[in-house]
C-alpha cells in the first residue's frame, strides 16, 4: 500500500508540474483514480501530502487547485456546490450532457472513441460498485472533453465536484444496483456507438435518455429522504 501510495504522490506530482489548466483546477478524486488506474483511498492521501506540502489547496465544495490558481472568493460554482442536492445535479446534467455528446459526434477523435469504447466496455465489466463508479465517471468526462469546448468543459467539472460530496456516497449506491448498472452500461455502449457514427441526433437522445434513468432511479432511492433535498411548494391561495 506504502508503494502505490508513493507512486501515486509521485505521478500528481508530476502532472502539478506539467498542469497548464486556466483554472489550475484538479479532475475530481474519482477522474484521477481512473486515470492513474489507482484507488481512490491512494488518490486522497497524495492530494493530502500534497495540500500538506503547500502544493494544492483544497476547497470544500470547490475541488482542488495548484497552488497560486485557488478558486478567488467570487467563484460563482462554489456557494452553489455547497447548497446543492442531488436532484438539482441531475436536473443540470440533463441539461449540460445532452448537449454535450451532440458536439462530441461532432468533434470525437478516433482516440476519443477509441478511449469511449473501452469505458463503456469497462461499466459493463466493472466488478465492484467502485470500479463501476470509476469507469462510469471517466466515460461521462471523456464524452465532456470529446466535445471541445472549455467552457462546456469547466462546467461539467463543476457538476462533478458537486457529486464527490461524501454525504451523497450512499445515496449512488442505493441508485446503482447492479441491474441499475446493467442498464447504465447498455446506454453507454449505445451512446460510444452513436458518436462513432456521427449520428448527432441518436448521441443526444441517447444520452438523454441515460440521464433520465438515472434520475427516476436516484429519486426512487432518495424518496424517504426527499424532504431533505427538496422544500415544499408554497401553499397556493393560503387564507
Amino acid at each position: 500500500m506504502a508503494g502505490q501510495n508513493d507512486a501515486t504522490l509521485g505521478r500528481l506530482t508530476a502532472m502539478i508540474g506539467e498542469a497548464s489548466a486556466a483554472d489550475g483546477r484538479l479532475p475530481p478524486e474519482r477522474a484521477l483514480a481512473s486515470q492513474l488506474g489507482v484507488s481512490r483511498r491512494a488518490v486522497r492521501r497524495a492530494l493530502e501530502r500534497l495540500a500538506a506540502d503547500g502544493q494544492v489547496v483544497r476547497r470544500q465544495g470547490a475541488g482542488t487547485f495548484i497552488t497560486g490558481f485557488e478558486a478567488p472568493a467570487g467563484d460563482p460554482f462554489r456557494r452553489a456546490i455547497e447548497l446543492t442536492n442531488p436532484v438539482e445535479v441531475l436536473e443540470v446534467r440533463l441539461a449540460l450532457e445532452p448537449m454535450l455528446t451532440r458536439l462530441a459526434a461532432l468533434r470525437a477523435s478516433r482516440c476519443d472513441i477509441d478511449k469511449l469504447n473501452e469505458l463503456a466496455e469497462a461499466t459493463r465489466t466493472a466488478p465492484t460498485p467502485t470500479a463501476y463508479e470509476q469507469a462510469d465517471a471517466a466515460f461521462h468526462r471523456r464524452v465532456a472533453l470529446a466535445a471541445r469546448n472549455a467552457l462546456f468543459l469547466a462546467v461539467f467539472d463543476a457538476v462533478i465536484a458537486a457529486i464527490e460530496d461524501a454525504s451523497w456516497h450512499g445515496v449512488r449506491e442505493n441508485a446503482h444496483c447492479s441491474k441499475n448498472k446493467a442498464a447504465y452500461s447498455a446506454f453507454h455502449r449505445e451512446i460510444a456507438d452513436a458518436i462513432a457514427r456521427r449520428d448527432c441526433d441518436r448521441a443526444e437522445e441517447r444520452m438523454f435518455a441515460h440521464l433520465n434513468r438515472v434520475q427516476e432511479n436516484l429519486r426512487t432511492a432518495i424518496q424517504p429522504r426527499l424532504g431533505t433535498f427538496i422544500a415544499p411548494p408554497a401553499a397556493e391561495n393560503a387564507a
